[in-house]
């Protein structure tokens, strides 16, 4: 059984707080992996995972307040049998609190890439954000995921929408 089927199937048999989602896999020495919702987070833990996927350095109270501001946080972490937690996943939601939302600063630790994680992070933030009865959610991807959220059901353009930035000069 792959890493995201094992991840999304003890979902049902895992005790879950209001604030942390359990995707347990401790078994046998294995980390348990757990989704939180909890605001609470070490900035600069988030800047060194940052860090690990290239991410340019930004001012930690930019990012604390982004964080504030934000619908949704949801964080990913790694847990062994030393109790100890590490940070292996990030991502946040705005939203206008009825119709909209767009995902930022979606983030999975190299060494959990290609895993599947990347791929329950986003299922358990759309449906965090479709249980808020959300259903306009968009975000920005580099060239490089472009395929990994099209996947998800993502589309580019639809119906020939155009975005438009504005920057100042």
């Amino acid at each position: 059984m792959g890493f995201l089927k094992r991840l999304l199937k003890n979902t049902a048999d895992q005790p879950s707080t209001d604030k942390t989602t359990s995707k347990g896999l401790e078994s046998a020495g294995q980390p348990r992996i757990f989704f939180s919702l909890d605001r609470d987070i070490d900035l600069y833990e988030l800047e060194e995972l940052c860090d690990k996927v290239g991410w340019a350095r930004r001012p930690i109270r930019k990012v604390r307040k982004a964080i504030q501001h934000s619908f949704l946080v949801v964080t990913v972490w790694e847990v062994r049998n030393t109790n100890r937690k590490r940070l292996i996943g990030f991502a946040r939601a705005t939203s206008d609190c009825a119709f909209n939302a767009t995902v930022w600063d979606v983030v999975i630790h190299p060494e959990f890439q290609s895993k599947g994680l990347g791929k329950g992070l986003m299922k358990f933030i759309i449906k965090k954000l479709r249980e808020s009865d959300i259903s306009n959610i968009t975000l920005f991807a580099d060239p490089q995921v472009v395929e990994f959220y099209r996947r998800l059901g993502f589309i580019l353009d639809p119906e020939g929408i155009k975005g438009m930035f504005w920057y100042p000069s």
